[in-house]
């Protein structure tokens, strides 16, 4: 018996192992690299992550697809992101014995990310259908969150370790919110690239501006998106 891998994965399944792989690397980088390129990794694979719907929409999905991306998006949207923030607040904080306690936050916060990014992917996989509104933040969202704020210059470990604990609770709040429209996931697209090439670019300025797209969409969104 076999697993008939390419008969069963298609194209936009490509593209979420794409996104996993990403992922792998940003999670590698986190214990070698500079940790702004852990963040552009991670906003590299959620620039995947929306390309695999894309792809999905254009050539057909697959049965397994669904899985696939949730799986992946645990990699990349919440393991990554909870071990670039402890890796930051680790490099700030050294030596433990100096600040245990917020080095068991900074640990609480990189774990609730795995966690809650764990349970939202599961709940959604299984009760919510691909085109309804669903409860919560997106995973992808939370970490571009992440991602932008040092990109932007939000490098303060204990700005970012509280964002990671708020944004791990919103990941299950009940708050319905909606599928950007593909006019707006491209225009996000486009700008996730610019900051991934040119973070520094004009004193930041497009990680600064992606930043405040992605907190208006998770502030005002169940409430003012014009798709509705």
């Amino acid at each position: 018996m076999s697993f008939r891998v390419r008969q069963r994965l298609g194209p936009a399944d490509v593209v979420t192992l794409a996104n996993a792989a990403l992922g792998v690397v940003a999670i590698t980088a986190v214990l070698t690299a500079d940790p702004a390129l852990v963040a552009r990794l991670i906003l590299l694979a959620a620039v995947a992550d929306g390309l695999d719907g894309i792809v999905a929409r254009t050539y057909g999905g697959t049965e397994v697809g669904p899985f696939l991306d949730g799986m992946a998006d645990v990699v990349s949207f919440g393991t990554a992101p909870g071990l670039f923030v402890f890796a930051v607040a680790r490099e700030a904080w050294a030596p433990l014995s100096a600040a245990p306690g917020r080095w068991a936050l900074a640990v609480a916060a990189a774990a609730l990310l795995v966690v809650f990014s764990l349970v939202r992917t599961g709940l959604y996989t299984v009760f919510y259908d691909e085109d309804e509104n669903h409860p919560g933040i997106q995973n992808t969202l939370a970490a571009s969150i992440l991602a932008a704020a040092y990109l932007a210059g939000f490098t303060q470990p204990a700005l970012l370790v509280g964002g990671a604990l708020v944004l791990s609770a919103l990941m299950v709040a009940p708050v319905p919110y909606p599928k950007l429209s593909a006019r707006d996931a491209i225009a996000m697209g486009l700008v996730q690239l610019g900051a991934i090439a040119r973070p520094a670019a004009l004193s930041r300025a497009l990680p600064r501006v992606l930043l405040v797209a992605a907190l208006a969409y998770m502030l005002l969104a169940p409430w003012f998106y014009w798709e509705h």
